[in-house]
């Protein structure tokens, strides 16, 4: 009997690549550009996952529609440049065993992957390209067409082009907006360790992992797989 197909979305920042310093130092310099106090580090990155209007709502409620607005555009005029500057693979590397693991479970013949993520279209394929990787996601949902997270649209949305149910769909990111999407679509949500929310805000998930090398038999736990 031919194996199930069977689709593992993967959030990015955080989960598949490590974009904290290009993210707060395009926060920073768009902050700074209009003279507003800089959130704290910890502030900035525990909005990582949310669409930029939103993570910008939340990061300076009390500003006027007119400002946050100029502070969204100020936060993606750094970025692209730090991105032009550095190099979008520089800017944003895989963590360790990341390629190794997209590699291995792209390989699988009952596995698709896709991406769900609050960066933009440019943003999503400038990065994946940069690391080589745009042929290996069937379905990239990003917030240029979806209600930022934890809305379940880029979930769906994959799981409609995939063709695949929620029976057959895992969600793997690093926040807590992750595993609220999760639950909202009602997939399986994994959880990593390493990402920019800590584990105690990642009760949603259905399991965490702490390294890549765990995810194959975590993938297999919650759809029951046999070794």
């Amino acid at each position: 009997m031919t194996d199930p197909m069977r689709l593992v979305i993967f959030d990015v920042d955080g989960t598949l690549v490590d974009s904290q310093g290009a993210i707060v130092a395009a926060m920073t310099a768009s902050f700074e550009a209009i003279g507003l106090g800089v959130p704290e580090r910890s502030e900035t990155l525990s909005i990582v996952g949310l669409s930029l209007d939103h993570a910008i709502a939340r990061l300076a409620p009390e500003q006027t529609a007119q400002t946050q607005a100029r502070l969204v555009n100020g936060y993606k005029e750094a970025y692209h440049a730090h991105r032009l500057a550095n190099g979008a693979a520089e800017e944003s590397p895989l963590y360790p065993g990341a390629r190794e693991m997209i590699a291995q479970l792209s390989k699988r013949p009952d596995l698709l992957l896709g991406i769900a993520t609050g960066k933009s279209q440019r943003g999503l394929t400038a990065l994946l390209d940069a690391h080589d990787l745009l042929r290996v996601f069937v379905t990239r949902q990003n917030a240029d067409f979806h209600p930022s997270k934890p809305h379940p649209s880029m979930i769906t949305t994959a799981m409609a082009k995939a063709g695949v149910g929620p029976a057959q769909t895992v969600m793997i990111g690093d926040t807590s907006y992750d595993m609220e999407m999760a639950r909202a679509a009602k997939v399986p949500g994994i959880a990593v360790s390493w990402g920019y929310h800590g584990v105690p805000q990642l009760q949603l998930a259905d399991l965490v992992v702490d390294a890549f090398d765990e995810l194959p038999g975590a993938l297999d736990s919650i759809w029951k797989v046999s070794a």
